[in-house]
C-alpha cells in the first residue's frame, strides 16, 4: 500500500492518507486474499512522511501478524532520504516492528542498498563491518580530524571485516575512545598514540598516523580472516 495510490473512498473518508487510512486499506486488501484462503502475504504501508509512516506501521503491527515491509516512499534526494529512512526505520526496528526494508532515494539503487545496510548495522541487526569512530570539531582538537578521518576511511575502503577504528584528535577523550576500539589513535602535540585492542603499541609522528593506522588495520583484518571472522559480501536484492 502506497499513500499515493490510496483508494478514493478512503480519501473521502479520512481527507488524506492518514495512518488510519493506510492501515484500513491494507487490511481490506488482505481480506480479499483471505476470503480465498491465501495468506502468504507481506504488507507495506509506505508514506513520504516518516511520522505518518511510523504511526501506520505501529497500528498495523497491533492489528495483524503478517510480516511487514518497511519503506518511506519518495523520500527525496540522497541526504534528505537517508535521514528520513534512518529516523523511521530506527524507531520501528528498535521496537521489533518490521521484517524487511526498502530505502527509497532519488539516487542510484546501489546507494539505497548502502544506506539500508548501514541502518541495520547501526541497530546491531546486521553484523558490522568497518566502522570509523571520529570526534567532531572542538577547541581541544590538535590535528585536522576531518582530513584524518577521511584519509583513513578512504584507505580502508572495501574492508569487510567487523573492525572498529577510532580516529581522535585530542588527548582528553581520545585515549578512552581509542582504547575501546579494535584500533585507534589519540592525537596531539604533533604525534599520535596508536592503540590496538586497548593497548598502546607505539607513538608516531602526526605525518605517519594515517599510514600506521592503515597498516595496523590490514594486519588485524588478515588475522580476523584467518580466524574466520570476516563478514563477507552481503546478499542483496533490489526491488520495490
Amino acid at each position: 500500500m502506497n499513500a499515493g495510490s490510496l483508494d478514493k473512498r478512503l480519501l473521502e473518508k479520512y481527507g488524506k492518507a492518514t495512518p488510519e487510512a493506510l492501515v484500513e486499506s491494507a487490511l481490506w486488501e488482505c481480506s480479499l486474499f483471505e476470503e480465498h484462503g491465501f495468506r502468504d502475504i507481506k504488507i507495506s504501508v509506505k508514506h513520504n512522511d516518516p511520522v505518518v509512516m511510523v504511526n501506520a506501521y505501529r497500528q498495523l503491527a497491533a492489528r495483524c501478524d503478517y510480516p511487514l515491509h518497511l519503506g518511506v516512499t519518495e523520500a527525496g534526494p540522497a541526504f534528505q532520504g537517508t535521514i528520513k529512512s534512518a529516523v523511521a526505520f530506527g524507531a520501528l526496528l528498535s521496537e521489533g516492528i518490521g521484517d524487511t526494508i526498502r530505502v527509497s532515494l532519488s539516487a542510484p539503487p546501489v546507494e539505497e542498498v548502502k544506506v539500508g545496510i548501514q541502518i541495520l548495522e547501526s541497530l546491531n541487526l546486521r553484523q558490522r563491518r568497518l566502522e570509523i569512530v571520529s570526534c567532531p570539531s572542538c577547541g581541544r582538537a590538535q590535528v585536522d580530524v576531518y582530513k584524518l578521518a577521511d584519509q583513513v576511511t578512504a584507505g580502508l575502503e572495501g574492508m569487510e571485516v567487523p573492525l572498529r577504528v577510532a580516529v581522535m584528535g585530542c588527548v582528553v577523550n581520545g585515549p578512552g575512545e581509542a582504547r575501546e576500539a579494535d584500533l585507534g589513535v589519540a592525537s596531539g602535540n604533533g604525534k599520535g598514540q596508536i592503540f590496538v585492542k586497548g593497548e598502546v603499541i607505539k607513538t608516531v609522528p602526526e605525518s605517519k598516523i594515517v599510514e600506521t593506522l592503515i597498516d595496523e588495520a590490514m594486519k588485524i583484518a588478515e588475522q580476523m580472516e584467518k580466524d574466520g571472522i570476516a563478514s563477507g559480501e552481503p546478499e542483496v536484492s533490489v526491488g520495490g
